[in-house]
């Protein structure tokens, strides 16, 4: 695979321009207030799925042949990328295996069935994911399609940024948060190309923290028994991912459950948007005595990337 390009991404715009939405950008001056920065938040909440992850989906599913769509689609995802890859399975008439851990999240799950897509439930740790993966794969012949470390997925990725530039000018700093790193290193490869001169910061979990690590080592760090509320974002680094990263972005900012908690909040009761805690990781980021002490008073961009919560999910933080 040659070396991504933001051409690439640009292509990948044209394939998705029919079928994914072209998702608004967000103000809030009580947000700005508190954050000492002037905010865009590109609502990836409001995409089809409820998350970004239907650009890469669409976008990598669009390049397969019918022979190979004839084989089926498979993947293992804990929730958005397998509501992506089962709605573009669909769109593309191919049929859809999903292997989602057993602890997976019940909204997501049902979302996943409604598209039509087979659920094969799998263990939480990653030797079980990867063994059911091979196994399900041997039974049904799908072709695989990896839910981040993928270059078109990459590609389909890199799209949130391609329009947020061309909605907002002179942004001084962009933020989107990083899990498996397809977001992240979509939008840092395309944002740079764009405008060299342009920040892009990454937002993880401090219970969560691989590419943290990985940036302050400049060697891809294994994800370590991840402990966080923001469940989108447990996932490792990818190494085509990581490529990218530690060349384009320029810090990985890093924040506590109480501050994605807070965040979270803040979105639901100021903005009255509904993004879940792994999409306002970002904000949380934003937020933090971190990032306040490096800007003030600049164009800043985030991602606010998904949606998907179950309505009780304040209630069960307040009693635990």
């Amino acid at each position: 695979m040659n070396e991504l390009t933001l051409k690439d991404i640009q292509q990948a715009a044209e394939r998705i321009r029919t079928h994914a939405h072209y998702t608004p950008v967000l103000r809030c001056e009580s947000i700005n207030q508190l954050a000492g920065n002037d905010l865009f938040c590109k609502g990836e909440h409001l995409q089809k799925v409820g998350a970004f992850k239907f650009r890469g989906a669409f976008n990598a599913v669009s390049q397969l042949s019918r022979e190979q769509l004839d084989q089926g689609l498979i993947t293992v995802s804990s929730g958005n990328h397998a509501q992506a890859l089962a709605l573009a399975g669909q769109l593309f008439r191919s049929k859809v295996y999903i292997i989602m851990p057993e602890t997976a999240s019940h909204i997501k799950k049902e979302a996943v069935k409604s598209y039509g897509a087979t659920i094969y439930s799998c263990g939480n740790v990653q030797h079980q994911r990867e063994k059911a993966l091979i196994d399900f794969q041997i039974k049904t012949g799908a072709y695989y399609i990896h839910s981040f470390d993928h270059p078109h997925i990459i590609e389909g990725q890199g799209t949130v940024a391609l329009e947020l530039l061309n909605q907002v000018a002179d942004l001084d700093v962009l933020v989107a948060p990083v899990g498996g790193g397809g977001l992240l290193a979509g939008i840092a490869l395309c944002a740079k190309s764009m405008s060299p001169g342009i920040q892009v910061y990454g937002a993880e979990p401090l219970g969560a923290d691989d590419a943290a690590r990985s940036l302050a080592s400049g060697e891809r760090q294994p994800q370590l028994d991840p402990q966080t509320i923001a469940d989108g974002l447990q996932t490792g680094l990818g190494e085509l991912n990581w490529s990218i990263i530690k060349q384009s972005v320029d810090r990985i900012v890093t924040v506590r459950e109480d501050e994605i908690l807070h965040a979270t909040r803040f979105v639901w009761e100021r903005m009255k948007q509904l993004v879940e805690p792994s999409g306002a990781v970002a904000l949380a980021a934003v937020f933090s005595d971190e990032f306040r002490a490096l800007h003030q008073g600049q164009r800043v961009g985030l991602v606010f990337s998904g949606g998907n919560v179950n309505s009780d999910f304040f209630q069960n933080q307040n009693q635990s």
